[in-house]
């Protein structure tokens, strides 16, 4: 079936043509309606295996709820309320549960730049979490992957990013009274362990707790040890539109290890020395900035964990025994109804 999608917007956009005769841009058009494609149709392949996968223990559905509107320069500005982003999310309400004691709710940002909450990485996280009696949203905030090109380009890279995510946790209070609005707390990996921090950051009267796996913690840090070419994709003109030159201060004001004082959360990280994708020296970074700081929060760093940046989301001895050390720091402060804090 994908394959067949995939032949007929081929054969579509042939057949339609351009409004360009030159052949490299026609081209590159048709490359990104076909990858814009491929992931809607995997996007909608993956919700499939969520349904699948979690129906003995989940009670699933998929929302749409508001984002602020993207940045503008119209002028004058379009009337308030006229533009808000629409975002989707998975949500996720335990099977079996109480209907007299009010649960606790983890807001889940998910990992990778334009990326989205996927079956074969997280699904271990989401299990865990509705056997211990939690409800979960996992928003896929401006600039995921699956929703077309126009909210593909909408990214806002620790910007309103931190705000999509935001409305979800408020989206959820709004619509379950359940829900108990003191017992908030925030996750991430990679990308989505950046948005949690910045979050907290932001809102940290709205999150009794927070944890980061692996976080993206220094723009500065990490392009200098992955590139000049990487640095291009932060200065597209969709994304930052600008480099690590032009611009020093948006991207230190994008990263978690540049705002550690404003830390007032409870906080778990985790990272792992072997990790070829977020550095141990960019996350070092934030640890070292956080103590700078004068703040309480508890780290770990494995050495060499099987797996290396998805060490933790794997079947692995070492993936087990870490998950349990983040559901009981959890528990310290969102008391579900199946876990007890150590």
């Amino acid at each position: 079936m994908k394959a067949f999608l995939l032949a007929a917007l081929l054969f579509t956009a042939l057949a339609r043509g351009e409004e360009t005769n030159d052949v490299s841009i026609r081209l590159r058009g048709l490359e990104e309606g076909v990858s814009q494609l491929d992931a809607k149709v995997s996007r909608q392949m993956n919700e499939l295996l969520w349904f699948e996968r979690l129906r003995d223990l989940a009670i699933i559905d998929k929302v749409r709820f508001t984002g602020p509107p993207p940045h503008t320069t119209n002028d004058p500005a379009p009337p308030a309320g006229s533009n808000e982003v629409i975002v989707s999310a998975l949500t996720f309400m335990p099977r079996h549960r109480s209907h007299w004691r009010k649960l606790p709710l983890v807001v889940f940002a998910h990992s990778e730049i334009h990326g989205n909450l996927v079956s074969d990485e997280e699904a271990h996280v989401v299990r865990d979490l509705m056997r211990q009696g939690y409800a979960v949203i996992a928003p896929d905030y401006r600039g995921s992957s699956g929703y077309g090109s126009d909210f593909w380009r909408l990214i806002d890279y620790g910007g309103l990013e931190i705000e999509d995510v935001h409305a979800a946790r408020q989206w959820m209070l709004n619509q379950h009274q359940e829900i108990d609005s003191k017992r908030v707390g925030i996750i991430g990996w990679s990308h989505g362990g950046l948005i949690a921090l910045l979050t907290i950051f932001a809102h940290p009267d709205d999150y009794q707790v927070c944890y980061a796996g692996v976080p993206v913690s220094d723009l500065e840090e990490r392009i200098r040890i992955r590139g000049k070419g990487y640095e291009q994709l932060f200065a597209a003109p969709y994304h930052l539109g600008k480099t690590l030159a032009e611009a020093p201060e948006e991207y230190r004001r994008r990263s978690p290890a540049w705002n550690a004082a404003k830390l007032r959360t409870p906080l778990l990280i985790h990272t792992t020395t072997n990790d070829e994708d977020v550095n141990i020296v960019e996350v070092k970074k934030m640890i070292t900035a956080l103590q700078a700081a004068g703040k309480d929060f508890k780290y770990r760093i494995y050495t060499n964990a099987p797996g290396g940046h998805l060490f933790n989301r794997l079947d692995t001895e070492t993936a087990t025994q870490s998950r349990q050390e983040i559901w009981h720091f959890l528990a310290g402060y969102l008391h579900p109804k199946n876990v007890s804090a150590k």
